[in-house]
């Protein structure tokens, strides 16, 4: 992964506007949207039992997010994640909170087992929570830096062959062997709800462009740290940063990306 196979993606994003069907929270939805939007993707946030197999069927992937669970919800998301997985779609998965409580960590373990994902996308106390039941999240936010879930990481793409993208000051993607480390970013960027659960559907949309799952996770979270670095520099808080992220996203060229990103591969 380098800024020419990230700028290739991106021109596929704007020029193919790809349908990214999320089953998403009531807190990000709007967010969410947004950032698509801003990319150059075509969100859509459909939930409802009668309505998401006919979505997936016309969708480029599928994002779930478990941040406001409800049973009618989770019913959904297998729905929609069995037509997916007919479909041969990729299927993005956040399981927001997992650890915090077992009704997330079991539910998470659910659309592991029976949807299989093709990338997992979640903080270090989330991605740690999926494979040991002694570690408890701070409600939705992370206890551990990024590096702490390595093992954890590991575990999960050697079990389930899927991809695990693990956000934090270093993001670090790994599948099988590999491990891409994303340092982009800015300290900012905790302090608006939302962007992690952002940086899961633009995930979903590089998803839908690029052959490998595993350049697509580093992909997106690559251009999510170089656009909150440039939303940054003009920035006076939470609330400025938050529109200039949006801006950001939707301005973003190949120049951005060869003279801001910061990225490494290396081995288990």
């Amino acid at each position: 992964m380098n800024a020419d196979t990230i700028w290739k993606d991106i021109k596929e994003i704007r020029g193919d506007a790809p349908l990214v069907h999320n089953i998403t929270n009531f807190v990000v939805m709007e967010v969410t949207a947004n950032a698509l939007l801003a990319i150059g993707a075509s969100p859509v946030m459909s939930h409802a039992l009668e309505d998401v197999e006919d979505m997936v069927g016309i969708a480029s992937s599928l994002v779930l997010n478990i941040g406001t669970l409800s049973e009618p919800w989770i019913e959904a998301m297998f729905r929609a994640g069995e037509a997916a997985r007919r479909r041969g779609l990729r299927i993005v998965f956040d399981p927001v909170g997992s650890g915090a409580t077992r009704y997330r960590t079991e539910t998470s373990l659910r659309i592991l087992e029976e949807l299989q994902p093709a990338i997992i996308r979640g903080n270090a106390s989330e991605i740690m929570s999926l494979v040991t039941s002694q570690t408890v999240t701070k409600g939705v936010d992370s206890r551990y830096g990024s590096d702490k879930a390595m093992d954890a990481a590991f575990r999960l793409t050697d079990k389930y062959r899927c991809v695990v993208s693990v956000s934090g000051a270093v993001d670090r993607i790994v599948f099988q062997n590999e491990i891409i480390k994303i340092a982009n970013g800015h300290e900012m960027m905790p302090r608006v709800t939302g962007l992690g659960c952002a940086a899961t559907a633009l995930t979903g949309a590089f998803a839908a462009v690029d052959p490998s799952p595993f350049e697509a996770a580093a992909a997106a979270m690559a251009v999510m740290g170089i656009a909150g670095e440039i939303a940054a520099e003009k920035a006076q808080g939470p609330g400025s940063f938050r529109v200039r992220f949006i801006d950001a996203l939707h301005a973003i060229g190949e120049n951005d990306l060869r003279t801001r990103l910061q990225a490494a591969t290396e081995s288990r």
